[in-house]
This record gives structure tokens, sequence and C-alpha cells, in this order.
């Protein structure tokens, strides 16, 4: 026979495989491949079925997450505010309730960042005019929005009503369904649900008639304007059009009026908007844009946490699957299959479970998110008022997408673990990356002590997933590590089964190694998404209570009403709103929205205490002054005497004179403004509270913390995320623990054999699920320290803080997980399948 001709044969699964050493055999192995690939693939499937099912389960899961996240990231992309008391309204002319900012990031072209504004942004009354003479403009009617308050004085029974003018009811419409319309300053249309009926008297007004609609207060025009306290300006303006005419021509027409007027809005002097369709609803709830804005961050945020801790959990879960079929991948690979072809067999196989998981997943996240979304949206105060959440049928057929990408993670995850199949290789190059990991790691730690506020966050996040990805490819030497620390004492003390503890340790450092990475993964996760909650909470919690000295605190009612108060000595309101601060950060525009208070500086002393420790807070007693908390006031580089530029809740630009700063801005803001230069610009100039000191007072006060907005939603859907995250990742070491059982049953029975007794065998499994507990609490616990320890300086300027509850239930679980993982895949007889 020629060179040419001269062939061998193997074969693969059933499947004659040829190799020439010519070019026709190359021929024949691309002839044959395929089918070789599908038999390979097939009954690898039907001969690893406990090994692909720890898989099935954990792409199931992930599918499932993810499919929850991307129906809450569409509906909250589709969100938008709801239109109630303009839905007669073709167009309605508001303030821009939106402030840009526009720098130049290093080296890159102009950005321009933007932030909602929680305050209302009025418009001129000129604008009336302008807009009545509008071709087909039927009405243009100004709308004053006011609260109108009933008790006050302290009293425990203060009730607050929305307030407008009766002829703003017909942008609803609202009509009467009793009575009749206010005539005069004391007569009142009362909406329907607020269950008044002709005759009542509601906050010192006669109601003279009831109309449908929500419950809320309609008066006179005059009165309203009177109510509203800002003469020459409306909040908005709604405009019906003549019968016939189209809104979007209309609306052109109201656009090109507006610019040819030049009219700007009263805070910013910025362009009026038009709005139109759903539009309309922003100049209504002012919260719900930018509660879906930070909502939509959150879960694009968390979104991303769940892709790299799902990549992790299959990486390690699909290598170890792998991994326990090596000896069966060296044998097809001497008898003639080619690298190639393993490859392909092992992606065809993951593809087929994966494919069905992900489906399964995509399916079990289309019927829990529906119900979880209208739980949440059921939390009274948790969805801001207004914010309307939309989940319309077509976006399910995302899900398929999603289901996609989880199938192609697994895939890739499969190409990187079956890569150069039967040259496993010394494991440099993995040793390196790992170690480059986590020195990259500890640095994010490092910069996230040198940073404030949510780049503190962000910088603690991405050193726990770095370190935690650093641990994985160092699994096999972490164990091996500390198995060394322990060989002499499981060896000495242990009696056989620590022997042979050791012994198996010694021999398998790369299947500790992947038993070990999920634990880690899971108590690190656990423990920063815990603790970094527990510690900013404890932390504002305690400035709070150093920070509220008042004997007694009021609710509706204003400091000039408590003051007249037996005993009451000093007394000061407390404003609540928020401000917008531009800045840059590392070169990039970004426009932060932060809480602040309005205060009486006469009324400080004895009811609120920031901390100064640089300036005087008598120095708020004038207009155009402000007190910065102390890390706000290292940021922005600022002292006493110092100046801040600060829009304020409406827009309204403001230089302002630092004159005080403070320590306690966990617990009261990263600014204080004089309560006169705040209230001009706020929607509801209202005290949320007022503290008051004098002799004899005995009630105790409560301390509030002040929040940023959409706090509670964010806590609300973090608490979600957590647990679900947290889930799959005790859901990848039940899996991988499973993995690693099934895989042993063949050496414990050998073992069995050679005269271990049943009870040594368990014993032996009870020390090694002991060192994988044991070793992954303390190396998860030094991964999500790091990270910890510098977020809590960088924000509270001490150490993170886990509640004894919190850390039991961490140590617990891992316990419980591990040991189920180790115990229960070997309790049934006979080889693993």
């Amino acid at each position: 026979m020629s060179r040419a001709g001269k062939r061998t044969s193997g074969v693969s699964g059933g499947v004659a495989v040829d190799r020439a050493s010519g070019g026709s055999g190359d021929l024949a192995v691309r002839r044959v491949g395929n089918p070789a690939v599908r038999l390979l693939a097939a009954r690898s499937l039907r001969a690893h079925r406990t090994a692909w099912a720890a898989v099935f389960a954990a792409v199931a899961v992930t599918s499932a997450l993810l499919g929850v996240l991307a129906l809450a990231l569409g509906s909250a992309a589709l969100g938008h505010a709801r239109v109630e008391r303009y839905a007669a309204a073709s167009v309605v002319v508001a303030g821009d309730q939106e402030v840009s900012w526009t720098a130049t990031p290093w080296g890159s072209e102009p950005r321009t960042e933007t932030a909602g504004l929680t305050e209302r942004v009025r418009i001129p009354g000129a604008a009336v005019d302008v807009l009545r003479a509008v071709p087909g403009v039927r009405e243009a009617v100004p709308d004053h929005t006011f609260v109108v308050r009933e008790g006050g004085g302290g009293s425990t029974d203060a009730r607050a009503y929305p307030g407008r003018s009766w002829e703003a009811a017909r942008l609803a419409p609202y009509r009467l369904t009793d009575g009749r319309e206010p005539r005069q300053a004391g007569e009142t249309v009362a909406g329907a649900g607020l269950g008044a009926a002709v005759g009542d008297t509601v906050a010192g007004r006669t109601v003279v008639g009831v109309a449908d609609g929500p419950a809320a207060l309609y008066v006179t025009a005059g009165e309203a304007r009177r109510l509203a306290g800002h003469p020459g300006s409306v909040d908005a303006v709604g405009i019906l059009a003549e019968p016939g005419v189209p809104v979007d021509t209309l609306h052109a027409r109201v656009r090109a009026a507006l610019d040819e007027a030049g009219l700007k809005d009263t805070a910013a002097g910025q362009p009026l908007r038009a709005l139109t369709g759903d539009g309309r609803g922003g100049a209504e709830h002012l919260g719900a844009p930018p509660a879906r804005a930070e909502l939509l961050q959150l879960l694009a945020a968390v979104s991303g946490t769940v892709v790299l801790v799902a990549v992790l959990v299959l990486a390690s879960l699909v290598a170890q699957a792998l991994q326990q079929r090596a000896a069966e991948r060296d044998l097809l690979l001497s008898i003639g299959a080619t690298p190639r072809q393993v490859r392909a067999a092992a992606g065809r196989e993951v593809t087929r479970v994966a494919g069905a998981a992900a489906l399964l997943g995509a399916l079990a996240s289309a019927a829990v998110f529906p119900v979880l979304w209208s739980a949440l949206r059921a939390r009274t105060g948790v969805v801001p008022e207004g914010l309307e959440l939309p989940t319309p049928p077509w976006l399910f057929v995302g899900l398929l997408a999603v289901a996609a990408l989880v199938v192609g993670l697994t895939r890739l995850v499969v190409l990187v673990a079956a890569r150069r199949p039967g040259r496993p290789g010394k494991g440099g190059a993995r040793r390196v990356t790992g170690i480059v990991l986590l020195v990259a790691g500890a640095g994010s730690a490092g910069t996230a002590t040198l940073q404030g506020g949510d780049a503190a966050a962000a910088a603690a996040g991405a050193a726990t997933v770095t370190l935690v990805a650093g641990c994985a490819l160092l699994g096999p030497w972490i164990a091996g590590a500390a198995m060394a620390v322990l060989d002499r004492p499981l060896r000495r003390l242990g009696g056989a089964p620590g022997r042979l503890t050791a012994a198996g340790a010694g021999a398998h450092s790369r299947r500790l190694g992947a038993a070990l990475v999920p634990v880690v993964l899971v108590t690190s996760f656990a423990l920063v998404q815990l603790s970094a909650g527990a510690t900013m909470e404890r932390a504002a919690a305690a400035q709070a209570r150093a920070a509220t000295t008042a004997d007694l605190a009021f609710t509706g009612t204003t400091a000039e009403r408590v003051r007249r108060l037996p005993g009451v000595e000093t007394a000061t309101d407390v404003l609540r709103s928020s401000v917008v601060l531009a800045r840059t950060e590392a070169g990039t525009p970004r426009l932060d929205r932060l809480p602040v208070l309005g205060v009486d500086a006469e009324g400080l002393a004895g009811t609120l205490d920031p901390g100064v420790v640089a300036g005087d807070l008598d120095g708020l007693g004038r207009a155009g002054t402000v007190a910065v908390g102390a890390a706000m006031a290292e940021s922005l580089e600022v002292e006493p005497g110092s100046t801040v530029e600060l829009r304020l809740g409406d827009g309204t630009p403001k230089r302002l004179e630092v004159v005080a700063v403070y320590e306690r801005s966990l617990a009261l803001g990263e600014f204080l403004l004089p309560k006169a230069e705040l209230a001009p610009h706020m929607s509801d100039p209202y005290p949320a509270r007022v503290l008051a000191a004098g002799a004899g007072a005995s009630a105790p006060v409560v301390p509030e913390a002040v929040t940023t907005p959409g706090a509670e939603l964010n806590g609300i859907v973090s608490t979600g995320i957590v647990a679900a995250i947290g889930g799959l990742t005790v859901l990848s070491v039940l899996s991988t623990l499973a993995l690693i059982g099934a895989g042993r049953r063949g050496e414990l029975e050998l073992l069995r054999q050679v005269g271990a007794s049943a009870g040594q065998l368990r014993r032996m499994l009870g020390l090694e699920a002991g060192f994988l507990t044991a070793t992954g609490l303390l190396v998860g616990l030094v991964v999500g320290a790091l990270p910890l320890t510098a977020f809590a300086w960088a924000l509270t300027g001490g150490l993170p803080h886990l509640p004894p509850a919190q850390a039991g239930t961490i140590a617990g679980v891992v316990l419980v997980t591990v040991v189920a993982g180790v115990f229960l895949p070997v309790v049934r007889r006979g080889p693993g399948r």
C-alpha cells in the first residue's frame, strides 16, 4: 500500500473515524465529522444525565432570573406618568422638569447628562394669553395646584387635601354630580373620593358641590391664585382644541407660538414645553419620571451583576462536568477522534441541555413576573404615585432573546472549558490571570476609600466581582494551601478518616478547588449585599440620634405656631426638598440629585445638632448661604467662605456661600439651607416636621434620617434581587458538590472494598464538608471584607457592620448546603449516571 493510501481507523462512539496521513484523510474527517459529533453528543447525554441535570437546573434558574429582570427593564422603559387631571387636554404647556449639564470628558467628545426635578417648574402667567390666541385653541385653562390643610397646631387629626381651581377641573374633565360650582372664597366643590356631601364643612369651607374624580377641593379661580402663593405664574396651562383640530397640528401651532413669544420658565429660564400623549402625565406627577429613571439604572446595574454571577456559576458547573469525563475524552482522542470533534460534541450536548432549560426558565419568568410586579406596585409608597409601569403582551416575546442569551453564555463557557482537550497544561496562565485579578480587585477596593457616594459603592462592587473571579481561577491553589495547613492536624487527630481526607485532598486539589469556588461566591456575595445596607442604616441611625436634640416633634403645623405653645422655648421648621449638583468624576460629567433640609437658623439650638466641624450655623440666618456635609465638602474642596453652585428643586441655579461644615450628613443630607432660601422653590413649602425644645417636655422624639428619592423602591427591589441571586449561588454550591459526589461513587466503593467501614467513610465526608465550609467562609469573608471595609470607611468613616442574626444565617445556609451537597449524591449505591 502506498504512503498516501496508508490509513488508521478508530471507533468513536460506534462511528468510524478515518484518519489519513494525506489530504484525502482530511476530506474523510469532514465527511463523517457531523454524524460522529451528533452520536457522541447523544450518547453522552444519556450516559451523564446526573452531570447535565445540575447544569440544567442552573441554566433554568439563570434564565428565569434574567427573564424577570428583562421584563422589569422593559416595563420600566415603557413606563410613564399617569395622565389624569389633563386627560381632556390636547396639549399641556408646562416647565421643563429636567435639568441638563454638558461637559467634555478627558480625551472625548462633549457629553450631556440630565436629571429630573422633583419640585414644580412654573411658567409665566403671560403664557395663557399667548396660547388663547393660537388658531385651533378652544380654551387655554391655567392650572394652580396647592394643598389645603385642616387642623394643624400639632393636632393628631391634621389633614391635607390637594386643591385646584374649579375651572381647571374641565381639563380632566371632572363634572358636577351634585350641587353647584363655587362662587366665593368660603365655598368649595369636593371630589367624590373625599366622601363629603353638599352642606358639609371641610377645611373651613362649605361644600356646595360634589364632582366625580379623586379626593380634592376645588375653589374659585381667584382663591386658587391666592392659595397657590406665586402671583404672576401658573403651574401649567391645559389646552382644549377646537372640534376637528388634530393634536399634531395643534401641537405644532402651540410650539411655534411659544417660540415666537420667547417665553421662558420662572426658575432656570428654560424654554417652555408643549406636552402631548403620555408626556402630559409628567406635568401632573413630578416624582414619577425621576423614579422611573432611577429604577432603570438600578435594574441595569443589577442585570450586569446577575450576568457576571451566572457566568461564574455556569463556568464552575460546566468545567466540573467536563473535568469528570477527562478519562473518557482521552480515550476518544486515543482511538481517532479529533479535538475539534470532542469540543463540538460537548457544545452540542450543552446546547441541547441549555436550550430546554433556558426555555423552561423563560416560561417560569413569564408566569412569575406579573405576580411580583403587581405586588410591588400594590405596596403603598413604594412605587411613586402616578408612575405607570405597563407590561404589554408583546413584551414577553423578549424572553426568547433572554433564553438565547443564556444558551450563548453557556456555549461560550463550554468553548473555554473544553479548549485544547487532552492537553491540560500546567495552569501557569490560569495562575497568573488569577493573581492579576486579585491585585486588580484589591486596587479597586483601595480606590473606593478615596471616593464617596455612588462612586465608592461602584468601586466596592467591582472589587467584589474581580476578587471572586480571581478566587475562581485560583481555586485549586487556594484549596491546596488550606489543606497544607490542615494536613498534619487531620492526619494526627482525625484517625483513618482524617488520613483519607488529607490523601484525597492532596490527590484531587482541582476537584476541591471546584467545590470551594461556589462556597466563596455565595459567602462573599451575601456578605457584601447584606452588610453594605446594614452598615449604612446603622451609621445613619446613629447620626440621626446624635443630631436630634429636640424635646418635641410636631407635624401638620409650623414653628411659628409651636413657639406660642406653653413651655416651648425654641422651634425650627424642617423642610425637605432636593438639589441637583453638577460635577465631574474621572473627567466624566454627572448630575446628582441629593436630599436637603431647610431650617431656621435661630431655632437650631436645642433642636438639631449637625455636628459642626468648621464654621458657624448662625450664618444660615442670611440669604444665599449653605452648610455642607464634611464628606461632600472634601469632595468639592470647599470650606467656610467658599461658594457652591447648586440647582434647587425647581432647577433654579444658585451660587451659595458655605458658612459651616458638619459631620452628620448621613442623617441630615449633604446640604442644609435656610428655610427662606428653599421654600420659594418648593411645590409645597410646608414643614415636613417641626422640632421644638422647652422646659417640662417629656414626649420622646423619634429621630429621622433623610433618604434619597426612590430609596424605598430601590431597597425593596434590591432585597428581592439579592434573594434571587443568593438562591442561584446556593444552587451552584449544591449542584457543584452533587456533580463531584456523583463522580466519586466509584472511588468510595473502592474504599469500601479495601476495608474502609461505612462509619469511616461518613466521617471522612464530614471532615471534607467541614473543611469546605470553614475554608469557604474564611476566604469568602476575606474577599467580601476587603471591599466592604473600603466602602464603609469611605461613606461612614468606620468599619462594616453585619447583624449577628444575618451573619449566623449566612454561615448556617452555607453549612447546610455544603453538607447536603457532600452527602446526598453518595447516599445511593452504585455508579453514578
